[in-house]
């Protein structure tokens, strides 16, 4: 697999080979671009081999030659639980779906009970616009079978692999949970306003002031042994409501984050020299409140987005593909 950044030229010709691509960019350079075997996602920041930065010249290209075929749906939001149904047998399915969206949404909630998600690797990423459009423009997707923009619903392609390939699909997370604070949450959503701890319910903004918690970094839970992020969106202390860019689960333990005095380092401690030939995607919180722009995080190079997805929505997290397994 070849990850590129490649100018719209570039890019035109190669989905005129025929290729399977996945591709991130500006969305005035992904409108331009000739019908084909890709899909398409909105973002300028990337993590590049030079290290973070944003691209508004070119677009982040992930050509997967080891496809032997593929097929690409747009799903509506209420189609969104027949996602595994274009499945092709040992093969993977990469999505994108735009934030703030009904399908965002909707995936973030009631992805885990959709049929036969789990049956083969599912990655993929939530898609924006530069920070300082945001209410302003909606982040899209591009269906490039038909050459089709949306701002609502999903685009996914399935794809075909050689028999016998066994494509890995893992999740980073930095973080760990700190081991004095346990909360849980009434109900299941993108905010609260209150919280449990100790058995007592109490408003969750004021309680935050309190402990001095950093909302740049995420409340974590365990699922089934895998560390999961929730991130914070924004407090009001004035209302008292708390937004989070994924939904809490009622019931479900989460524990702030431990603080994390230096992102790019981390990540590259953790990462090494692998991933020259791996689809990734990594937060824009990561980006952002690790100042990683023109740092590198080892050797995965690839969208920076708002939202990630392995099976299940993701926040600061940098998720993997490996195809070459």
């Amino acid at each position: 697999m070849q990850n590129e950044l490649l100018t719209p030229a570039q890019t035109a010709a190669r989905i005129a080979t025929g290729a399977v691509l996945s591709i991130a960019g500006p969305d005035a350079l992904l409108a331009t671009l000739p019908k084909g075997n890709w899909i398409g996602g909105t973002t300028i920041y990337m993590l590049t081999e030079d290290g973070g930065a944003e691209v508004e010249d070119r677009l982040f290209c992930s050509t997967l030659d080891s496809a032997t075929t593929a097929s690409i749906r747009h799903l509506a939001p209420d189609d969104l639980p027949a996602l595994a149904g274009g499945q092709i047998p040992g093969g993977i399915t990469l999505m994108m779906i735009p934030a703030f969206s009904q399908a965002h949404s909707r995936f973030a909630l009631d992805g885990t009970g959709y049929p036969g998600l789990f049956d083969q690797p599912l990655m993929g990423w939530i898609t924006g616009v530069p920070l300082g459009q945001i209410g302003r423009t909606a982040p899209a997707i591009y269906d490039g079978r038909t050459g089709q923009r949306h701002t609502e619903g999903a685009v996914v392609l399935h794809v075909g692999l050689p028999e016998g390939r066994r494509p890995a699909l893992d999740i980073v997370n930095i973080f760990a949970p700190r081991d004095d604070l346990t909360l849980t949450f009434p109900e299941t959503g993108f905010s609260a306003r209150e919280v449990t701890v100790d058995g007592t319910t109490r408003p969750l903004a004021s309680l935050l002031a309190e402990r001095g918690i950093d909302t740049r970094l995420p409340l974590i839970a365990n699922y089934a042994g895998a560390a999961i992020n929730v991130s914070f969106e924004s407090v009001d202390p004035a209302t008292g409501d708390v937004s989070f860019y994924a939904p809490v689960i009622a019931g479900v333990e989460y524990r702030p984050a431990r603080a994390m005095p230096d992102y790019a380092a981390a990540f590259a401690e953790r990462l090494g020299q692998g991933g020259a030939g791996t689809l990734s995607c990594n937060c824009i919180l990561n980006y952002l409140h690790g100042a990683m722009a023109g740092q590198r995080t080892g050797r995965f190079t690839g969208p920076v987005t708002f939202g990630e997805i392995a099976y299940i929505l993701l926040n600061q997290t940098l998720v993997t593909l490996d195809l070459a397994a």
